[in-house]
């Protein structure tokens, strides 16, 4: 079952750097909620907050209404895919072992099976890919392993950090694809750190935009891009719809 998310008053801050200032959020269950904003207004922070690579405090952070300070932080994130702009896999692995990963460490007993599952869902022939490694692959074939292994143990929440920003510009289209589909059929949620307004326009349901640790706005899309609500959404509308020829009709 997909997860529900909730932030309540949270801050957070590096030393003397305050990254995230009372923030408050609520992204419902089953839904993408993605996260825009520059470089350094919080929302990595944010995104890696959610499986406790970034520890909240004061604040804070729920999955499933479940504090996730009082979880233990390995199980935690064994039930979270997480898809860096890297992709992170391990080069010295082969793909149907980085697939594999979660399931090997839950002790599922059919973990092949699940990594071939899931490289298939991702467009990936199992019988191709995987005993290939990372290197041989293209960049956007190492970003739908990286996807695959975020789904083969049936995870319901998914946190991507600019997941897709590296790609090529055909790549990066068909990835969007695949994600699209896949969560229309497989119903988890997900949060997606993006620069691009665009790119949230296209798979989310919502977009918080951030700017130095605070949350502008955050709306469905379609409000979003028709009612900015400061001078900032309004500015990062204005220029998306100046670059993106996707958002005329949003």
């Amino acid at each position: 079952m997909a997860l529900k998310l909730r932030v309540s008053s949270y801050t957070h801050r590096y030393a003397e750097v305050v990254a995230l200032s009372d923030v408050s959020l609520l992204v419902p269950a089953g839904s993408l909620l993605a996260i825009v904003g520059e470089s350094g207004s919080g929302k990595t922070t944010l995104l890696r907050s959610f499986n406790r690579m970034v520890e909240p405090a004061p604040g804070a952070v729920f999955v499933d209404e479940v504090d996730v300070t009082s979880m233990d932080a390995v199980l935690l994130r064994r039930r979270i895919g997480y898809v860096p702009q890297s992709g992170g896999l391990l080069p010295h692995w082969t793909v149907g072992r980085n697939v594999a990963l979660v399931p090997t460490l839950l002790d599922q007993a059919d973990r092949d099976g699940a990594a071939r599952r899931a490289l298939e869902r991702c467009g990936l022939s199992p019988s191709v890919y995987f005993g290939r490694y990372p290197h041989e692959l293209s960049g956007g074939q190492r970003q739908r392993v990286a996807l695959a292994r975020a789904l083969a143990a049936e995870q319901q929440l998914l946190l991507l950090d600019e997941s897709f920003s590296a790609l090529d510009a055909i790549s990066r289209s068909e990835l969007h694809d695949v994600f699209a589909d896949l969560r229309a059929t497989l119903g988890f949620t997900a949060v997606l750190v993006t620069h691009d307004l665009g790119e949230a326009a296209r798979l989310a349901d919502a977009v918080a935009v951030m700017r130095a640790g605070r949350i502008e706005q955050l709306a469905a899309v379609r409000a979003l891009m028709h009612a900015p609500a400061t001078d900032y959404v309004t500015m990062l509308v204005d220029r998306a719809r100046n670059t993106a020829q996707r958002l005329v009709d949003v």
